[in-house]
This record gives structure tokens, C-alpha cells and sequence, in this order.
């Protein structure tokens, strides 16, 4: 089937999918017009609002889990745990109304897009969607490669759209490429804020490649998708992507008998050579983070501040808002770079706790069918890159550009209740 047949069958079904398609294969359109962090609000909202009124004037019924009901409860949690930080610190109300707003940007969406799971959406749409994303991503990146070489100015704009507000420029800016403080080599990010948040990207795309059906975009959907972590040069995207092929290694031949040959005397070996596997783990591990000493000293350095001042101001609820970091951490915001830490130092014990459980009550929810459902199986692998990513990034801030995840994690609890 060829790419514009699809396209007119997967615009033509409703207009809900016609809104997804083209808010993922409009990327590169949205990142030009510095307008990526608006579109996923938008676009979930007004799903959301299209879901409501048809559930209250239309009667129409939707088929909702007791685990997609698990994140809005989680994220309301988050809004409660704001508020409450916010009258605790005596912030003042033009702060809790722009915190509010960042909250129904960023973690809000946690919890809508996996409801919008419910509606017609097909996960094709978004698998092809997102293959395509990563053609254009092979047709753009040699024009970028080629303003390095020739030094054209790493940052050529930042949109007008920036007036809305948001986490900072770089959300609004059109970079073609990057330069790495510490190695002095370039990196690139696209359609992202920063070079690692393109490794997320990139891994989320693999994932959805291995789910295409037809054969030319699952090509341009692999090899889009190494090239986004190759060149993001993301230690944690490169982890992440090995542990992806294993993942989906293993779903595809857990019945193999071959799998528990090779397994078995592999096992038996790692165990007679256990020490020294492990020294060389640590040794790896090391390395990586050796690889960016500067970077691994600040993160190091923001969480145990972030840690520090939890414990000790602000258990239960949080500090209610982000602050500047000293100059240690190159005044970085403290609990950036970690969801956890981010989490604890703004919405206290009850702001992380609100986290894990929709988490884990999807994994539960999804484990049975991980090898009779291909798209739950999909989705747990989503839900554990959202879990591994927790411990690099803040999810909340990078939910404008991983929300195609969370609606197949929708898709996949409908398909187990249905």
C-alpha cells in the first residue's frame, strides 16, 4: 500500500485521527514555526473537550480501564500537591495561576492522552506517522550537518511564539545544531529542546518502527531513529535503544527453543564468570560517565541539593515551584535532569508517589498480554522507557513531545478490555 493511500484511509476514518496524523507528520513544519510546544496541549485538549461532550450531550459511551483512570487520578494529585505547596509557601496567586497552567502543559497531558487511547484511533496511524517523522528527519539532517561545516550560526531564530511562555527560548528556537561544552563536538537535537531529549525520541520511534507493517517505512523508521540517537549523542539513548532490540528480541522467539539453548549455557557462563562481568560493567559504566565528567558532576551535584532540601523543607508537599540552582550547578533549576528529584523538591513525597502508581498499576495492568497483543507489547515498552527516562529527564517538561507513546498505551488498555 503505498504512502498515499494510507494517508487518504487513515485522514478519512474521523477526525480525531486526522488531528493526530498530522500534529506527528507536521513536526518538522511545527519546529520551523516554533510552535512544537504548543501543538501537543492543544491538540490533547481539544480531543479531551471532543471526548467530553460527546460522552455528556452525544451519550456516547467509551471504554475506560481502571489503570488509564489510575493517571488522571495521579495527575489531579499533582495539581492538588501545587496548589497546596503554593499557599504553604505563601507564593501568591499570579504564580499558582502561571504553575497551574505549566501543570495543564505538562503533567495533564500524562493522564489525557492515555484516556484519548479510548477513542477511535488506530495505532497504525501512529506507527506510520511517526516512520514518516523520521524520513524527513534523513532529508533535513544533511542541510544541518552542512550549516556545521560551514559555520552557519547554530541557532538561526526564536519564534515570536515564545510570547506564550514556557520552560525557556530553546522550546521555541529553530537550532540546526549544537556544540557540546565539554568535548567541543557538535551534537544535534531537531525538533527538540536538547540533544538527550532527541534520543528519547528516537528510541520512541524505534519501537513504533518495529511495529510498521510495510517495509519501506519500517526502513526509513529504523534507520531514522538510530541516526536521531547517534547523532544526539545521549548516553542514556544509547542504553535505552540496546535495551529496546533485547526487549523485542525476546517478545519475538520467547517460544524458540533456540532462545533457551543459547540461554542456558550463556547463563551458566555468566554465573562461573560473574565477578568479572561485573567489574567490567563498572568499569563501562564509568566510562560512560567519564564520557561527560562535567555534565555527570552537575546532575550529581542537583540531586543531592534537591534531596537535601526535600527532606528537610518540604516533605510531604513540595516547595510548590522549580528554583535557580548556585553556581555548583551552573545554576541549573533545582531537581532538573531527574523526574524524581524534580518531583520530590516541588511536589514533595505525595507529588512522587502520584507518579509511580499510575505507572505501575499500567504495567500490572498490560504484563498478562505482553505476548498475545502487539500492541501491548509496544506499550510496555513504553512505559518502561518513560520509567528509564524518569532517572535523565523531567517528563512533564518533555510530554509535548512524547505523547504519541501515551496514546498507544490508551490503545493498548482498551484493546485488553475489549
Amino acid at each position: 500500500m503505498g504512502s498515499k493511500g494510507f494517508t487518504a484511509d487513515v485522514t478519512t476514518m474521523n477526525t480525531d485521527e486526522k488531528l493526530i496524523w498530522y500534529s506527528i507528520t507536521y513536526t518538522y513544519l511545527f519546529w520551523i514555526l516554533g510552535a512544537m510546544y504548543i501543538v501537543a496541549p492543544v491538540i490533547g485538549w481539544i480531543l479531551l473537550l471532543r471526548m467530553v461532550k460527546r460522552f455528556v450531550l452525544d451519550k456516547q459511551n467509551f471504554i475506560t480501564t481502571p489503570a488509564q483512570l489510575t493517571w488522571i487520578l495521579g495527575m489531579s494529585v499533582m495539581l492538588m500537591a501545587l496548589v497546596i505547596a503554593h499557599f504553604d509557601y505563601e507564593l501568591g496567586i499570579p504564580k499558582l495561576i502561571k504553575s497551574s497552567i505549566g501543570w495543564a502543559k505538562g503533567w495533564a497531558l500524562l493522564a489525557i492522552f492515555p484516556l484519548i487511547g479510548s477513542l477511535n484511533i488506530r495505532p497504525e496511524l501512529i506507527y506510520r506517522a511517526s516512520c514518516i517523522v523520521c524520513k524527513h528527519t534523513l532529508m533535513i539532517l544533511p542541510f544541518c550537518i552542512l550549516a556545521w561545516l560551514v559555520g552557519l550560526p547554530s541557532t538561526l531564530y526564536v519564534s515570536p511564539l515564545s510570547i506564550i511562555g514556557g520552560p525557556g527560548p530553546e522550546f521555541f528556537s529553530v537550532s540546526l545544531y549544537e556544540i557540546d561544552p565539554g568535548s567541543g563536538s557538535p551534537r544535534w537535537r531537531l525538533f527538540t529542546p536538547w540533544a538527550p531529549a532527541l534520543g528519547l525520541m528516537g528510541n520512541l520511534f524505534l519501537n513504533f518502527a518495529i511495529q510498521e507493517k510495510q517495509t519501506r517505512y519500517k526502513v526509513y523508521g529504523i534507520l531514522g531513529s538510530l541516526v536521531m540517537i547517534l547523532i544526539s549523542q545521549s548516553r542514556l539513548g544509547l542504553i535505552c535503544y540496546f535495551l529496546l532490540l533485547g526487549y523485542f528480541a525476546f517478545i519475538r522467539w520467547h517460544k524458540s527453543p533456540w532462545l533457551y539453548f543459547i540461554g542456558s549455557p550463556a547463563t551458566l557462563l555468566l554465573g562461573l564468570m560473574g565477578v568479572h562481568v561485573i567489574e567490567k560493567f563498572e568499569m563501562s559504566i564509568a566510562a560512560i560517565k567519564s564520557a561527560r565528567a562535567g555534565s555527570t558532576r552537575v546532575r550529581a551535584h542537583l540531586a543531592q541539593i534537591a534531596l537535601e532540601r526535600w527532606y528537610n523543607e518540604a516533605l510531604v508537599w513540595g516547595h510548590g515551584i522549580v528554583e535557580r540552582g548556585p553556581h555548583l550547578v551552573e545554576y541549573m533549576p533545582i531537581g532538573s535532569h531527574h523526574t524524581w528529584y524534580g518531583l520530590l523538591f516541588v511536589k514533595g513525597l505525595v507529588g512522587a508517589i502520584a507518579l509511580a502508581l499510575p505507572l505501575i498499576c499500567s504495567l500490572l495492568s498490560l504484563i498478562s498480554t505482553i505476548f498475545k497483543s502487539a500492541v501491548a507489547a509496544s506499550a510496555i515498552a513504553i512505559l518502561l522507557q518513560i520509567f528509564l527516562y524518569t532517572f535523565g529527564e523531567n517528563l512533564e517538561i518533555l510530554a509535548y513531545l512524547f505523547w504519541p507513546g501515551l496514546i498507544i498505551v490508551g490503545i493498548a488498555h482498551k484493546q485488553k478490555n475489549q
